[in-house]
């Protein structure tokens, strides 16, 4: 086991970036992260065996942050799935070569997000798969989720997948779009903010219409049916909580759905560890509370990046930036004169990051309306296969918050351990509860990620189980 001066879970751009500030401060740091390589989900690396031509600002970035983390002395240990956090901040993981273990003086969580999709008729087929799983597939293995594809939910992704579809070859069938056009309009001012990535978002939607590829506002997918080969499509109005309206549908024939409705952000560890939590609708759902200075409630555990709530990827930089100076003021390695110093631009440009953020992450945002209406007989839970008519029938005995229908169900107790469901789950609880503060948040526990029971053994026979002598009568 060892002990650095600071471990960061996550190496994504707000892990990256609190872990340039730590080794500028002089800390002993460790990132630790689950792919094989930094960058997170926006600036995901491509496999080092693949020659992808691309160079697009997220890849560019992407590079400039991977090759500063190289060069910066952190130790840096990919593809490492951590399954548990101690409250004396001792973290075990398992990596390529067995179990891993450390023990930091201080922990700087930037774990992300997780992508929501509320359920319907048709989520589970072959077939549909999530916004950011088709990021994946563009990204780092240059792969087209289908030669035809219906791209469906909302935010900022559906242009950027639909353009990344067209880019690569592929034939989008429609973007499904929950907002309305008058919802994208008001936005724009506050993405002023962020002149770069606003002019590449229109330079993707202008890719759309030249292809003309249909738009449709305010519209959500029905359902989706498999046929053959095949995917059938039914989309439909809807209103601005996302409830279907009245009026004609349209079928929509393709290969594949790629389909997301925001992200909620990733407070497992957080949880596990006692911090507190808010829940903030426009953020994403519940988020830890921190100060000004990214600290949460427990002592030497700081957070920063979208897993504090959706912000976007420029606001996680310099969140990243701001929690390891302070990790490092906090552990007596930076003079507070130089902390104020070094961290004044950071601030100055998170305020105004967030700002764009914000707006985006309105879009992003639970809508109460759609999840109404998911049918009786849909599944909610697709680990555990649990449908809203077994939810609802709980509910009705008398449950009122989420991890006692946990116990009653099983929802939320597969291998995702909620990620998935958690968000639909509790919104669904809210309405007998009253609110999402009194429906509640699953309790974070061990093992916080699936692993391989040999990986923490290793391999063994019987005869190396050691049997103690009879005692003597």
């Amino acid at each position: 086991m060892t002990e650095p001066d600071l471990l960061i879970l996550g190496a994504g751009p707000a892990g990256i970036c609190a872990a340039l500030a730590a080794r500028e401060a002089g800390l002993e740091t460790v990132v630790v992260d689950a792919n094989p390589a930094p960058g997170g989900q926006v600036y995901r690396a491509a496999p080092a065996s693949f020659r992808i031509h691309d160079h697009n600002p997220d890849r560019r970035n992407g590079e400039r942050l991977r090759t500063a983390l190289a060069g910066s002395g952190a130790v840096v240990a990919s593809g490492h799935t951590v399954w548990s956090v101690g409250r004396d901040l001792r973290v075990d993981a398992v990596g390529p070569d067995g179990p891993v273990h450390w023990r930091p003086r201080a922990l700087v969580v930037a774990a992300g997000t997780s992508e929501r999709v509320v359920p319907f008729p048709g989520w589970t087929l072959p077939g549909v798969m999530g916004l950011a799983a088709a990021t994946i597939l563009l990204k780092s293995q240059a792969m087209l989720p289908g030669r035809r594809t219906v791209v469906a939910g909302c935010g900022p992704l559906l242009a950027a997948v639909a353009h990344g579809i067209l880019k690569a070859g592929g034939e989008v069938a429609a973007v499904v779009d929950l907002a309305s056009r008058r919802d994208w309009a008001v936005r724009l001012p506050a993405l002023a903010a962020r002149p770069g990535d606003l002019a590449r978002g229109l330079g993707w939607r202008l890719r759309t219409t030249l292809a003309r590829v249909p738009w449709r506002y305010r519209h959500g997918v029905r359902r989706a049916m498999r046929e053959g080969d095949a995917l059938t499509v039914e989309i439909g109005p809807v209103d601005g909580d996302g409830a279907p309206l009245d009026g004609p549908t349209t079928t929509l024939r393709a290969d594949a759905l790629v389909v997301g409705h925001g992200l909620t952000p990733a407070t497992e560890v957080l949880r596990l560890l006692g911090a507190r939590h808010e829940y903030r609708r426009e953020a994403g759902g519940w988020v830890p509370v921190l100060d000004a200075d990214q600290r949460t409630s427990v002592a030497g555990l700081y957070a920063a990046g979208d897993g504090c709530g959706v912000m976007g990827a420029a606001a996680a930089q310099q969140a990243g930036w701001l929690a390891g100076f302070t990790a490092a003021r906090d552990l007596g390695r930076l003079a507070p004169d130089r902390y104020r110093l070094w961290t004044a631009p950071h601030r100055h440009r998170l305020a105004r990051m967030r700002r764009a953020g914000r707006a985006m992450a309105g879009l992003l945002a639970l809508r109460p309306g759609q999840v109404a209406a998911i049918p009786a007989d849909t599944v909610v839970c697709r680990c555990e296969e649990i449908t809203r008519t077994e939810i609802e029938a709980a509910l009705a005995c008398g449950v009122r918050d989420v991890n006692t229908l946990k116990s009653w169900t099983r929802c939320g107790m597969g291998p995702c351990q909620g990620r998935m469901c958690g968000e639909t789950v509790a919104a669904l609880v809210a309405t007998r509860a009253g609110s999402r503060e009194r429906a509640g948040i699953w309790t974070a526990r061990v093992p916080l990620r699936p692993v391989d029971l040999a990986a923490l053994t290793g391999e063994y026979e019987y005869a190396d189980i050691g049997i103690p002598e009879a005692a003597p009568l």
